[in-house]
Formats: structure tokens, sequence, C-alpha cells
């Protein structure tokens, strides 16, 4: 399963059936939201509950195929070498507005357990960053996320 998840991810998209493209873009994305929870390595069942909450919604997946795909992304999360191999098919397939979407999920997901440490910060930071985003749209999305505003 690890062999089929590295040549999946490494794929052009362009090769991909549209059903298989869009699995590719909801893994990519989960994995991204993953890596905030690992940040800090204190997983909280808070934050995987609201992580699966978000796939269901954004992705309009059954609770099951939510969790399917949250298990697909901690592998495929595992497996990476970068976030580039990520933000890469984002990059290609998302609009602003999308990735603006993403990194509110992705701070929002930060905040889940009433604190924000370094490196969740960190990671968001550069995933805004490989995705293009402006600094001042970076701190927009965290000050809408934050509990403290």
């Amino acid at each position: 399963m690890i062999a089929k998840l590295k040549q999946l991810l490494q794929l052009d998209c362009h090769t991909l059936s549209p059903a298989e493209q869009t699995h590719q873009l909801n893994l990519a994305t989960a994995s991204l939201l993953i890596e905030v929870i690992n940040a800090d390595h204190e997983i909280s069942q808070d934050e995987v509950t609201h992580l699966l909450k978000v796939l269901q919604t954004r992705f309009s997946l059954s609770a099951e195929l939510a969790k399917t795909l949250f298990e697909q992304g901690q592998q495929a999360h595992q497996d990476s070498t970068s976030l580039f191999e990520f933000t890469a098919q984002i990059n290609e397939h998302f609009s602003l507005a999308q990735k603006q979407a993403l990194v509110l999920s992705m701070w929002e997901l930060s905040f889940v357990d009433d604190k924000l440490c370094q490196h969740e910060d960190q990671i968001i930071r550069r995933v805004a960053d490989l995705l293009h985003l402006k600094h001042s749209e970076l701190i927009q999305l965290r000050n809408q996320a934050s509990p403290n505003m």
C-alpha cells in the first residue's frame, strides 16, 4: 500500500482520471492538515475529531470515508520528504480562495487545543509561502481563526 501511495503521489495529475485527481488533491490537503496536528508531537483527540469534521465538510464525505482519507493522509505524511510534494499539486489545481480556505483550516486546527505552538506556526507559514500567499493574507487568516480575536 505504501508503494501504491508513493506512486500515486508522484503521478502527474494530468494522467489521472477526474476521480483519481480529486482523490489526490484531497489526500494532499489531508496530509497538510495532518502536518499541523503532528507538529507539536502531541495529537489530541480534539484535534483528530476537528480534522475529521473538516474533511467531512470540505469534501462532502461520510464519517467513514473521512476516516479512511485521514488514515491515508497519515501514511502519505509519514512517507513524504517535504511539503512541496503536496503544495505543488494544490498550487496547480486550487484557486486563491481554496488555498486561503486550506490555510484557514490549518490555523483553526492549530487553535483546537487553545495553544499555538511554535512548530505549528512554522508549518503553516511554510505552507502559506509554498502556496504563494501574501504575508498579510496569512495574518488575516490567523486572526480569523484565533479564538482570542
